[in-house]
């Protein structure tokens, strides 16, 4: 029978890509990690690794493993949420990751319902975008990632994760104050007017940027992106003081009135859809499944209102 702390490493080194980045994640020397995963080749009988480059990569009989290695994990985590299920109070820690719009307005609720009916659940939150959070997630070092995606834009779906809506967040047009298109404008042509303002958008390479850039396109112009930042906040304040125009969500304003005017954007285009994400495996273990529950009552209360009715 295989060692199943070396398929763990094995399949650390499918999701991480580096030695280094496996030693690192699981506080082992890389010499460690290599040789242990010496040791799987020979219980094995076959080359796992190959060398390219300075780096290694896995061989067919490893990628095989690795799919092997995942099911037994998941079947290792449903046995974790039953033994869960079956004591009386939730214990233990929950990490949640969480791009920066969804932490500042469904998670500071949903903490204190989770502490008002499991005190003794610890839960560990990380601002990460989903860029980074969901591969996180596969390489378990998050239990529940908080998620987004835009409109016209879907998520890659990896297998062995588990998505849950939570609410669509309108999408809106931030134009500066000296800035303003006419009212009777279309949302083509108020997009259109600020062709030659310099805007402020996230970075390349993130599903938001990708989305921004598609909007201006497709109404006839390359934007001119001066400010890029993940941090929203940034992007309402460069509004704010006329420096950009941007795209906003209205989870940035978490129920308060708009400080900036904003426009309506063409249709098809105008809210993007926040989630949840788990691993399937843990889908069912009782800490992960309180704090759906408590995300989606943070998510169907008046934005800016806490558990207990009074306003943030």
């Amino acid at each position: 029978m295989f060692d199943l702390h070396r398929l763990r490493l094995l399949r650390e080194l499918k999701h991480r890509g580096t030695l280094a980045a496996v030693a690192d994640a699981l506080s082992y020397a890389p010499s460690s990690v290599s040789h242990q995963l010496s040791q799987l080749e020979a219980e094995v009988g076959v080359p796992l690794l190959e060398p390219v480059g300075r780096r290694v990569r896995l061989t067919e009989q490893a990628e095989i493993l690795v799919v092997h290695t995942e099911a037994v994990l998941e079947r290792l985590e449903r046995a974790e949420a039953d033994i869960a299920a079956s004591a009386s109070d939730l214990t233990g820690t929950l990490r949640i990751a969480s791009f920066q719009t969804a932490a500042l307005a469904l998670i500071p609720t949903a903490l204190g319902l989770l502490h008002d009916l499991h005190p003794r659940l610890r839960v560990h939150v990380t601002q990460r975008e989903p860029e980074q959070a969901l591969p996180a997630l596969q390489a378990r070092d998050f239990d529940l990632v908080l998620a987004e995606e835009y409109p016209g834009h879907p998520n890659p779906r990896p297998t062995g994760l588990e998505q849950e809506d939570l609410l669509d967040d309108p999408l809106y047009l931030a134009p500066p104050h000296h800035k303003q298109p006419a009212e009777t404008g279309s949302a083509v042509k108020a997009l259109r007017a600020l062709a030659h303002y310099p805007w402020v958008m996230e970075p390349e390479g993130t599903a938001a940027r990708q989305w921004a850039m598609t909007l201006c396109r497709e109404a006839g112009f390359e934007p001119d992106v001066r400010f890029e930042s993940t941090d929203l906040l940034l992007h309402l304040r460069l509004v704010e003081q006329d420096h950009a125009a941007a795209f906003l969500p209205g989870l940035v304003w978490n129920g308060r009135p708009p400080t900036v005017p904003l426009r309506q954007l063409p249709g098809g285009r105008r809210t993007r859809r926040i989630f949840t994400v788990v691993r399937r495996g843990a889908s069912r273990h009782p800490a992960i499944q309180a704090c759906q529950d408590a995300l989606r009552q943070a998510a169907t209360l008046p934005l800016g209102q806490t558990r207990k009715g009074r306003t943030a």
